[in-house]
């Protein structure tokens, strides 16, 4: 094996290490997350793109040669040559060996290459995902709770308007009865106020009649005394 493909291979081997890693259930996408947000892979960012696409190009490139040996050791031409000479045989079936084994190395290794991008891709959007929906499900649960407070709130609004009520119930049930009670009062007071003005009209009435009288009387007196000194004026 060249320089080329076994540098390959060891691309191939540590792609599928890589890759087995990521897919261990027990670590979550959380931690994951806190890895791929190390200082060292904030430094290497901006170079991921080009060392990606670099290394999709060369294992390409490899897999197009791989290709081209496999055709150019299973051609018609080869096996003819191959069965003039039995030597040329085994020689021959070694190169197409190589050739597929490196076809099916690059091929791989560019597959893994994608999934193994696409691995890390997902395993950053499901923990920011987790993320929010952590912060989601807090705001949730915070606004239950605020939900809840505020029905309570309600209830004992509900019940303290309803207390209040009932007191005002009993107040106004109270107040009516006051308001009867001054009424017959008020009643009452009116009856003796007219009895009164009726015992004041009778009294003056009264009082009139006996004025007429006692003028009367004092006429009488004075005729009296006029009489009386008129016979005692014939008397003398």
């Amino acid at each position: 094996m060249t320089l080329q493909w076994t540098a390959v291979a060891f691309f191939l081997y540590a792609e599928i290490v890589v890759n087995v890693i990521l897919c261990i259930p027990f670590i979550s996408a959380r931690r994951w997350r806190l890895v791929f947000n190390w200082r060292i892979w904030s430094c290497l960012s901006p170079y991921w793109n080009k060392c990606f696409f670099t290394m999709i190009i060369v294992l390409i490139v490899l897999f197009l040669d791989a290709v081209r040996e496999v055709q150019k050791y299973s051609g018609p031409e080869p096996m003819h040559d191959a069965k003039v000479n039995p030597n040329l045989f085994d020689h021959l079936h070694m190169k197409l060996f190589r050739a597929q084994r490196n076809l099916y190395i690059s091929g791989f290794s560019i597959f893994l290459w994608l999934i193994m991008r696409r691995v890390v891709t997902l395993l950053t959007q499901v923990a920011a995902t987790m993320e929010n929906s952590a912060g989601l499900q807090a705001q949730m649960d915070s606004a239950v709770k605020a939900a809840k407070q505020n029905q309570e709130d309600n209830l004992k609004l509900k019940q303290a308007l309803l207390d209040d009520e009932k007191s005002m119930l009993a107040k106004n049930q109270q107040l009516k009865l006051e308001v009867e009670r001054l009424t017959g009062q008020l009643k009452a007071a009116e009856e003796a106020v007219h009895k009164s003005h009726a015992k004041v009209e009778a009294m003056q009435r009264q009082t009139k009649g006996l004025a007429r009288e006692y003028d009367r009387l004092l006429s009488e007196h004075h005729q009296l005394q006029n009489l009386q000194c008129a016979a005692d004026k014939k008397d003398q």
